[in-house]
């Protein structure tokens, strides 16, 4: 794909693929790219991509390509994603980053002189898995000196890898919009609510987003393990299954309580560490339940998946921007800010202090969000166009009012007087 952004060739189906000024972006950087040596090859920056940033599928014999699965909307139509369900029903492999979401960070370290790697897994997987799977890669690396940079749940499985001996090379450890202490996106997933679960199920003639989910996303343990502590999600006790509603895909106990413990195989932050943090999206920062249904309530204290407060790493150094979270790996003053991190562990491009002012809230339930993309998709039918619009608007979240609450309005109003006297 590089060689083919720097010379031109197939310009046509990349222009279709990633949109014509992302192509031409991507075109100016990996010409830039190409013609920069790399500053130091003892040195590799390994880029770490999210939940579902990997592509799945199965290995086949060569010259035929590799049958990708995860994401691809024929496949999807004709049912095939219940392949991904675990225990696995076929051998899914990782097949490469989604690079739609990746290749931009990736070339504009390249252009700044780094060696650069991605390290795409099965997302499915459990973070601890994952994590024993990516300290061997780390051990084995003949980089003498390496650095990471983990989107979302990349970051929670980077820790995972260094919570195991053998990682001394790796000098910085950048996280953007990892959910160190989970995400409500997870909740959603397994309840048949989440955008992207109800986006896919658009193209599957026979089953609905809940089906999908409790077939299919719910056997995933790297959803569990992404769940918010009872200190970011407003008290509840998403571990406890008894905490859940009764009606609509139900929670796999058992992957529940073996998600309790995720923390404890994490790698605390040292000076390695930092930590940039998307903020000013709406965003889910709390659940309760209410009777037998999830209220979410929604506040702009996040990057639009990840709560600020969980991105945030107590012990890491932590920076701010107005970027949304898939926006993260894709952002040109981000991807700055990262250069600076990786080549002085400082950057004075991002802010290290937030303090939001906005009260502006919204709510919205499990039911009100099933009413949310129940329209079928006809893939075949779809222009170019509306095929790359459909597919890179997959995490987009629905788009609510946010409202001051009638009682704080109130003790804004009362605040100045309050002061005068």
């Amino acid at each position: 794909m590089e060689r083919l952004l720097v010379t031109g060739e197939h310009h046509h189906e990349l222009i279709a693929y990633f949109g014509a000024n992302e192509y031409r972006d991507l075109a100016k950087l990996a010409s830039i790219a190409a013609r920069t040596p790399i500053a130091d090859e003892r040195h590799r920056v390994i880029v770490v991509p999210g939940i579902m940033g990997s592509q799945l599928g199965l290995l086949r014999n060569p010259p035929l390509p590799n049958d990708i699965l995860w994401v691809d909307p024929i496949d999807i139509g004709i049912g095939r994603l219940a392949s991904l369900q675990l225990p696995a029903r076929a051998s899914i492999v990782s097949l490469g980053v989604v690079l739609y979401s990746y290749l931009k960070l990736k070339l504009h370290l390249r252009a700044a002189g780094f060696a650069v790697s991605f390290h795409d897994y099965d997302w499915r997987l459990g973070v601890d898995q994952l994590g024993r799977t990516f300290s061997e890669r780390l051990r084995a690396e003949p980089a003498e000196r390496l650095a990471i940079v983990a989107h979302s749940m990349g970051g929670l499985v980077s820790r995972a890898a260094l919570a195991f001996p053998g990682a001394k090379k790796v000098e910085r450890v950048l996280l953007l919009g990892s959910p160190n202490f989970g995400s409500f996106a997870p909740v959603q997933a397994v309840r048949g609510t989440y955008a992207v679960v109800r986006k896919i199920a658009r193209l599957v003639g026979g089953a609905s987003a809940e089906s999908l989910a409790g077939e299919v996303f719910n056997t995933f343990p790297s959803l569990y393990h992404m769940l918010p502590a009872a200190s970011c999600s407003g008290g509840t006790d998403l571990f406890d299954a008894t905490e859940w509603p009764r009606s609509g895909p139900q929670p796999n106990a058992e992957l529940l309580e073996g998600a309790r413990t995720l923390q404890s195989k994490l790698a605390t932050p040292d000076e390695r560490f930092a930590a940039i943090v998307g903020v000013g999206q709406e965003t889910v920062t709390a659940v309760r339940r209410r009777r037998d249904d999830f209220v979410y309530t929604i506040t702009r204290h996040g990057d639009g998946t990840v709560p600020a407060i969980s991105a945030a790493l107590p012990g890491a150094l932590t920076h701010y921007v107005r970027v949304a979270h898939s926006e993260l790996t894709r952002d040109r003053a981000v991807a700055s800010a990262v250069v600076d991190l990786l080549r002085k562990g400082s950057t004075r491009r991002l802010t290290t202090k937030w303090a939001s002012a906005s009260v502006a809230q919204a709510r919205i339930t499990d039911k009100q969000l099933r009413r949310t993309h129940v329209q079928k998709v006809d893939w075949a039918a779809l222009e170019p166009e509306e095929r790359r619009t459909f597919l890179q608007s997959l995490n987009e979240p629905p788009k609510l009012q946010l409202r001051v609450p009638a009682g704080l309005r109130a003790r804004k109003r009362s605040r100045p007087h309050s002061r005068h006297r």
